[in-house]
Parts: structure tokens; sequence; C-alpha cells
């Protein structure tokens, strides 16, 4: 364009450009963002890593994406090229996950990635970890996420009506991103959890199909509030039997009301083992009677969640109203056993940063 062009003009070449990427099915069905050679640069001038360097694929399509494909749709999706980073390290995390490795982006529930971010890096690039942590309104959060989405679309093909066999699907398939709300959380980070050191820049993620809240203002009685996230964890409609899954995103007041009764996380994913259970006779009402000797089955029914490990703990959200979220993986696991150190280029890391990843 000459420096001529009025504004008016100028606007009508992002419209046009916005209308391509509809004409050539680069969306996700919201508007994405121009992109030029240059925005593509500054997004691999934030790490280390080769352009070509493949960090993501679907083996069974035999399909791969690059650093350099990564910066594409991360500029699509309306990233800094600072959120670039945490992109490549939530794309660590997911490939680290059996499920995302073996079809789960094609499945017929849909499901999506949350990715969970840790450190100091989090008010570095307002990332959210307060109210409305799951919702919209937060550039950082939406959009490292919706980044993720934009490749399984654009670059594994994994379209609906296409490769993409999802039913119907969640909201979430456009971004789950949040940061842990450590601050007011009364256990150890989920990152230094899962064996990275405190203060580190991390990210975490599986595979999601859906959360369901819990809104449990009405007791100060810990284990009446463990109960009531109990129903909810043992809902028969989350069962594929013999199995299901669950985790919790606790609320602050929720965890601090926990921590204060005594309960570790570990003690609260072993209370809700323990406990989760739907009896073969509530099973069979619902059409999903057990045949045979599944080890997660015995004289009570079934245990919905058996190990303990596999129901995921974050803390996240604000301090105003009782409220918290269980959430269903997809698959029958936890979290991955290893979080993410989130890598930058040097001109690019604060004063002190490790690029160690």
């Amino acid at each position: 364009m000459s420096g001529t062009e009025s504004d008016a003009e100028r606007l009508d070449y992002a419209r046009q450009a916005i209308e391509h990427a509809y004409d050539k099915g680069w969306t996700d069905g919201l508007p994405v963002v121009p992109v030029t050679a240059g925005m593509v640069e500054e997004f691999l001038a934030t790490t280390a890593r080769a352009r070509d360097e493949v960090i993501a694929a679907v083996p069974h399509l035999g399909r791969e994406c690059t650093v350099e494909q990564a910066a594409v749709n991360a500029a699509l999706a309306g990233c800094r090229p600072e959120f670039f980073p945490v992109v490549l390290a939530a794309w660590d995390a997911l490939m680290r996950e059996r499920t995302v490795t073996g079809g789960g982006w094609q499945s017929t529930s849909g499901p999506a990635p949350l990715i969970v971010v840790n450190g100091p890096i989090r008010a570095e690039l307002g990332i959210n970890s307060a109210g409305g942590v799951l919702g919209p309104g937060f550039r950082a959060n939406a959009t490292i996420a919706r980044s993720v989405g934009l490749v399984v679309r654009n670059v594994f093909g994994i379209r609906p009506h296409e490769l993409d066999q999802t039913t119907q699907g969640i909201p979430g398939r456009w971004t789950l991103c949040l940061g842990e709300n450590e601050e007011e959380s009364p256990w150890e980070p989920l990152s230094v959890e899962l064996g990275l050191p405190a203060g580190a820049d991390a990210v975490s993620a599986l595979l999601l199909r859906t959360s369901e809240f819990v809104d449990n203002r009405h007791t100060q009685n810990a284990e009446e509030v463990l109960w009531d996230i109990c129903d909810t964890v043992a809902r028969t409609g989350a069962a594929i039997v013999p199995h299901s899954s669950a985790g919790l995103i606790l609320g602050v007041e929720h965890a601090q009301q926990l921590a204060d009764a005594g309960f570790t996380k570990a003690e609260v994913q072993r209370w809700l083992s323990e406990h989760a259970v739907r009896s073969h006779a509530e099973l069979n009402r619902a059409g999903k009677g057990i045949e045979g000797s599944p080890s997660n089955v015995d004289e009570r029914g079934m245990h919905m969640v058996p190990d303990p490990g596999q129901i995921p703990i974050v803390v996240a959200g604000a301090r105003n109203a009782a409220m918290s979220m269980v959430v269903r993986p997809f698959g029958f696991g936890g979290w991955s056993r290893e979080p993410q150190l989130v890598e930058r280029a040097a001109a690019h890391a604060p004063a002190g940063a490790g690029s160690a990843r």
C-alpha cells in the first residue's frame, strides 16, 4: 500500500484479507488476524528453536506441524509474539499426552485442550488466573489456546464434517487456557506437584471433554463440600462403562476450606476415589450394567475414578461465590507427568530467566 491511501482504504484491505481467510477455510468461525511474513519473523525471534523443527504430529494421519507453522497460526489467532513460547510449551505438553497422539482430536466427544500456566509469566503476559478464568475477555488466555485449535484445523486438516467426528463438541474447543491462582491456593502449584522447581514458568495440558459447575456456599463443613463435588464426579452420564474420568478446578474458597480442615491435595484425590461410587442398581437403571469383573468394581458398585492419581486438581478463579468445576479429561488419566518449562530466546527472556525446557 502507498503512503497516500486513506484509513478507509487500509481498513478495506484488512477486511478483504479477513474475508480471504474465510474463503480459504483458515478460520475457526471467528475472524483471524491477517498475517505477514514480517509478523511471523517476530514470533520466531522469541524462541531459539529452528523454524523447521517438528513440534506436533498426528501420526495416524501422517501430518506434522513445525515451529514456523505454529507461529503462523499463533499470529492468525491474535497472539502477541511474546505469547509464542507459551504456545510452544503447550504443544510440548500436549504431545506427551497419549490421547493427543492416539487420535483424540477426532473423537466423537470433541475434546478441547485445557492449558494451565504456572509461574511469574502469568502476570507478565496478562494470563488470567482469577475471576472469569474459563471465560472471555483476556487476550493471552483466549489466543494461546485458540492457536492450538487453528493448528489442528489448518495444519492437521481436522475440520468438522471432514476428519473431525465430533457429535456436538464443547465451546471450549475455541479456547481453554488458564493460569493457576497460585497466590491464593493453599497448596503447591501444579507444576511443583509434577516435579518442577517453585517459581518456574511452566505449562501443563490435557484434552478435556467438558466442565460442570459445583456451587456450594451453603456449608462450612469440608466433608459436606466433598460429598457435593463427589455427586458430580460420580454422574452416570460421564461414565463410559466400566471407566470414567474427572478432575477439579477448585475455587479459592473450596480449596482453602478443604486445606483448613487438614486435607492435602493428595487426600482430596484419595477421598474422591474412595467415595465416588455408583451402585449396581444405579448403573443398571441407566442402562450401564457391568459385565465381567473389572478391577474398579466391587460389591458397592463401580468406583468412577479408581486411581487417585487420575484426578487432577488445580486452583483457579475468584474468591466470590464458593464455586468449583468438575472437569472431564479425555481418556482415563490425569495431567501429563511432564509439564513443560517455557523456553524463550535470550533476547526475549527476563533478566535471570532460564531457558531449559
